[in-house]
Parts: structure tokens; sequence; C-alpha cells
């Protein structure tokens, strides 16, 4: 008997709908095709012992199982439970007819239990759209799933429990939404208030989060630049429910939501090790997954010791900093991850870390110091908005007893800063940040006024801005302007937007 049933799979962050095929013909052969990968094909055993675990057994006969489209790779175990269904229903076990009605989806263990798989969220939007209104899954999934309007969730635990369902599907309820297990991904536990001075970077770093620039710091061992790093989530605006959307379809598809987990509701800080390889960083590999970049989405990335990172690591972000997405391209496929992040990134000023220390010598030449600087390309150096360097804190403030502007208040600016921010570009999907800006967007939101520009050209003339510089101080002094609540750009603002820009690198050793 032939039967068909659907599940979903994978792409990228977005599923497309498989068609599961199941014939039981005359012969002796179990036959999967439709381009499985070796854990489909290693299915059979899964569930086999499955099915003997509730009185069943893959028949005696020659089973053909098909995966269309055909011309799609199909990856991993969540094929077992509709595998296993299918076998049932031709097998004239379970009712064929009410099959079509579900996406199911679900990887077995020997014992008949259903395990947690990935991607579930992207699968689960597909199947609305698709015109699916039920899915069923592991309870494990359950919540992820259920963050879909408009589709009834069915979870469990057991074999057992979906083939009792499918008889008697008057019997189950469908599961809701529980906010209560949505995943806190990045939750801040510091507070600028527990920083002790350094009140230029922190507003800096207030300017970065109002309008997602990128921030490099520069500074000496102990001068507090991953601890204002750190906190910098603290001050980040809420998630809206397209971004919590889109950031928990791609840790879905990474496997990085916990077991009974849902909707990532705070913006996500990834701080990967200087170890990290270029395709852990990017995404991809034979099975492509994404990586740290698209994973940050919505969020922070923050590299610690930049110049202990490869090179050619650091080279591979050139890209996705501009374009905001990463294309992994291989032989047998391409994929677009998102990779809108904001990028932070720390270092010191020399292999020893106390060039221009107040108190401390440095023991590095100038030669040495310009190699070291080196690791960073120029390239990069340009794509990253603010250039700060952060000096270390006089004794007297770290003991003093005086209190530092609290988190929650730098946050509302930021927030109305980003208000002004999505009305401005409410006529252009895509754009809510003024780092997001394009040149006809800058054109448009950011005129100058002739001390602006006579200003900003002697900037550039100075410093041998390059076009992209000059772009991105229009788009900062923007920003600077929205946390003053004013309506044009003025000379004070581009003023202290270039001063982000300063940071010489060929004249750093030979000061």
């Amino acid at each position: 008997m032939l039967v068909k049933l659907f599940s979903g799979a994978v792409n990228g962050i977005e599923a497309v709908t498989i068609t599961i095929e199941v014939n039981i013909l005359n012969g002796a052969k179990f036959i999967i095709v439709g381009l499985p990968d070796n854990a489909i094909k290693e299915s059979q055993q899964r569930v086999d012992s499955a099915l003997r675990e509730i009185g069943a057994r893959i028949p005696g006969k020659r089973v053909i199982i098909n995966l269309a489209p055909a011309d799609i790779k199909k990856e991993g175990s969540a094929y077992d439970l509709p595998l296993a269904i299918g076998i049932l229903a031709a097998n004239e076990q379970l009712p064929a007819d009410s099959l079509n009605q579900f996406m199911i989806l679900g990887e077995l263990s020997l014992d008949g239990s259903l395990k947690a798989v990935q991607g579930v969220l992207p699968i689960a939007i597909n199947a609305r759209a698709a015109g699916f209104h039920k899915i069923i899954l592991p309870r494990e999934n359950a919540n992820e799933a259920a963050i879909v309007k408009d589709i009834e969730v069915y979870g469990f635990q057991h074999i057992r429990e979906v083939v009792d369902f499918i008889h008697h599907p008057a019997n189950a309820t469908p599961i809701t939404y529980d906010p209560q297990r949505a995943n806190i991904v990045g939750n801040s536990m510091y507070d600028f208030k527990d920083v002790k001075g350094q009140e230029t970077v922190k507003r800096a770093l207030e300017i970065a989060a109002a309008g997602m620039h990128n921030l490099l710091m520069v500074g000496p061992p102990g001068s507090g630049k991953t601890m204002l790093a750190r906190c910098l989530p603290s001050i980040l605006p809420p998630m809206t429910i397209e971004e919590s959307l889109e950031t928990t379809k791609i840790h879905s598809v990474a496997g990085k939501l916990a077991g009974n987990s849902s909707l990532i509701t705070t913006r996500p800080f990834r701080a990967p090790h200087h170890t990290i390889s270029d395709i852990a960083l990017t995404g991809g590999g034979a099975f492509p997954r994404p990586g740290e970049i698209s994973l940050a989405n919505n969020g922070v990335l923050f590299l610690d010791e930049l110049t202990e990172f490869p090179r050619n690591v650091l080279e591979v972000m050139r890209q996705p900093l501009e374009d905001r997405k990463i294309t992994i391209s291989r032989a047998r496929y391409s994929v677009d991850y998102p990779a809108n992040f904001m990028f932070v990134a720390s270092m010191n000023p020399c292999p020893c870390g106390y060039y221009n220390h107040p108190t401390k010598e440095c023991t590095c030449n100038s030669g040495t110091i310009q190699r070291y600087l080196s690791k960073i390309s120029g390239p990069l150096l340009d794509r990253i908005d603010i250039h700060l360097e952060v000096v270390p804190v006089d004794l007297e403030k770290i003991t003093g007893q005086y209190e530092s502007e609290c988190s929650a208040t730098i946050r509302q600016r930021v927030i109305a800063a980003r208000n002004i921010q999505t009305q401005r570009f409410q006529d252009h999907p895509g754009i809510h940040c003024n780092a997001q800006m394009t040149s006809a967007l800058i054109k448009k939101y950011c005129p100058l006024d002739a001390p602006s520009l006579t200003l900003l050209k002697a900037a550039m003339q100075k410093f041998s801005l390059s076009a992209r510089a000059y772009d991105r101080i229009i788009k900062l002094s923007r920003t600077i302007a929205d946390l003053a609540g004013a309506p044009n750009i003025t000379p004070q603002h581009i003023a202290e937007a270039i001063q982000y820009r300063t940071l010489d690198r060929e004249s750093w050793g030979s000061r």
C-alpha cells in the first residue's frame, strides 16, 4: 500500500516541505531514496527497534521510501518518526487518510522515545505557509514550535503516544506557547554603574548601541576593555518580535536552543575564543550550520584580543560587515545566513601591552609595534565606525565612593534614539538603524550645512580618510544628533564623530 506523509528540511534558516512516500511491495529489501544522508540511511535500525517496543515491526517485504523533492539533500535524524508512521500506515496498521493533515518530525531512540531535533522553528513556519494546521514532534521541541500562530502543535515523548493520537486525535490537546520557557541568550550580568571612570568610553558605547555601530577599543591590560564590552548588552534596546523570530530560527538551525526553550528574547552576545577557525566564525562545513557571526545576529559579536585572531579569520568578516549577511558557497550547495550584528573588538596597543601607559614603560620598538598593528588590515579597520583609545583608570576613581550612571538610565536614551530611527526608516524595509543606511539614504536623511561640510572636508584631508570613512562619520553624526534629539546634524555632532576616527595606526608607533 502506498501512503504519503510530510516532514520538513532546513536550507539555510528557511525550510522546505518534504513529501515522504512509503510503499510496501513483494520482496525483501529496505530502500530509502531521495538523497538521504548516512543518518537517514541508518534510521532503519532505530525505526525497527522502536516499532518492536510497541508490538510492531518493519514488515519482511520490500519497503521503498522516497523523500521528495529528490534533488534536495536530506540530513539528520528528524525523519525517524515520519518513516516509522509511514511504514505502519503502509502496512495498514494505522489509518492513512488523516496523515496529510500533519507535518511530522522527530528522532527515535531504540526504546521508542522521541528525542529533540534541530530547526523546528523554521519548519513550523514553513508548515503554516504550506497550509498545514497540525504538527507532530518531540515534547522537547513543542514550546519552540508553539511560537508560530495558527498551527496546532502536538508534542509527545514516545512513539506509542503518537500512534494513539493518530488513532484517537480527539484525546490530545495542542500545546500552547509558554513565555516562561523563553530562552534568555546573552542576558547581561554587568552594569555600567560598576565601571569606575572611563566616561569617554561609556559615551562611545552609548553611541554605538544607539546606531548599531561597530567599535574597536585599544588600550593596555587592565584598563577595563573587556568589562566595558560585556556591559554593552545591558544598554541595548529590547528585541522586536521580528528580530526575536529571526534570531531564534538561527539558533534553532544551529542546535543552540536549550531543551524545552522557545523564543529568544534577549539580544545575543557572542564572544568566541581567538583559536576559532574561519568556518566556525562564518558558518558552513560538510553539513552547513550558522557560524558565530550569524549566532550574533541582532546582537553583539565581541572579539577580545583582536590581534591574536588569525588574519584569515578576521579577513572573512569584511564582506559580512558591509552586506550584513554571509553567503556560504560550496560545490554542492549555497546558503545565505543573516549577519546583522554589532561588531565590538578590543586589543592591546603593542605586544607588551603598555605603549602610552601613564606609569609603565613600553619595551617595544616602533618596528615591533607596527608589525603588531599590521595584523589588523586597513580594509577591516575601515569598516569599524568607532576607534577608541582606552586609558587606565586613576586609583582615586577606582577607590572612590561615587556612583556611576547605571545601565538602565543609558538604555532609556538609547531606546529613544532607536525610536527616532525606526520612525525615520519605516518606509525602508530591512533598514532599522543609522549604521544600515545606504548612500542614497545618507543623502536623504543626513544633509550637512556649510560649516559641517567644511569641518568634515578638513578632517578627510588631515587624516587621509577613505570614502567609506566619510559615509561612516556622517552615519555616526546622525546617531549623535538622534541622542541629542536634534533634527539636523550640526558641526558639534560632526566634530564628535571625527574624534572617533582619528586612531592613526601609521603614527601610533612613532608618538
